[in-house]
């Protein structure tokens, strides 16, 4: 493979490879209903998914910041989130259009070229879809946003995969071959903080995010990805 191509891919789950948004905007309003407040609009709620489970919920109350509510009231409000979403996350979710057969066609022409998922969806709920709907034979890795001491845009689960994958493959991966496919800034943004390229797709959860953080390249369907990366 040539030094230009890519070493290594690795995609964000929510909005890029899945389209969970029904099922995470109903678990957040299962937690709203129980806690006595008003269901949230699901435009609204799909504003708030991007950095994982805690940002969701705390924007979901109203206190984005951590400023004024009780941090008791918060972890209880996440823990009864995060049950049920571990119960319904795939009563609606369902794998983008095209995502197996571009991830199929990458595989055929660069059989050896290592792929992960890095999200900040918790780990648990991120490897369980995944293997639900058998995207995990194409992953070496897949990394959640309780992995590591941080999340995403923080580039560190970037770097540990380009870590892995370097071991993995017995040679040394730079990030200026690897690219990070998302939906979201975040996911630009955490290319752009350790050297990385990115892809940007238009057809997730966060689409209004990408102009602004700027990344290597578009796709408007996941169609395009064997066109950007088979270069």
């Amino acid at each position: 493979m040539p030094s230009s191509s890519p070493q290594l891919l690795v995609f964000d789950l929510d909005g890029t490879l899945i389209d969970s948004r029904v099922d995470l905007c109903n678990s957040v309003n299962a937690m709203l209903k129980h806690l006595g407040k008003p269901e949230l609009p699901q435009q609204v709620i799909a504003s708030y998914i991007g950095d994982g489970a805690s940002m969701l919920v705390r924007r979901a109350l109203g206190d984005p910041e951590g400023d004024s509510t009780d941090e008791q009231y918060v972890t209880a409000a996440l823990t009864y989130f995060l049950d049920f979403y571990r119960v319904h996350k795939l009563d609606f979710t369902y794998v983008y259009p095209g995502v197996v057969e571009a991830l199929e066609a990458i595989r055929a022409v660069h059989p050896q070229l290592p792929m992960a998922v890095l999200t900040n969806k918790p780990v648990h709920p991120s490897r369980e879809i995944c293997a639900h709907f058998g995207l995990d034979r194409f992953f070496f890795q897949n990394y959640g946003g309780n992995s590591f001491h941080t999340k995403k845009p923080d580039p560190h689960g970037l770097l540990t995969l380009i870590e892995e994958a370097s071991a993995l493959t017995g040679q040394r991966i730079e990030p200026a071959q690897t690219i990070m496919v998302g939906d979201s800034d975040i996911d630009i943004l955490t290319a752009r903080n350790c050297g990385a390229r990115s892809i940007g797709c238009t057809f997730g959860l966060a689409p209004h995010t990408l102009e602004a953080a700027s990344p290597t390249h578009i796709a408007h369907s996941p169609r395009d990805w064997p066109l950007l990366v088979i270069l």
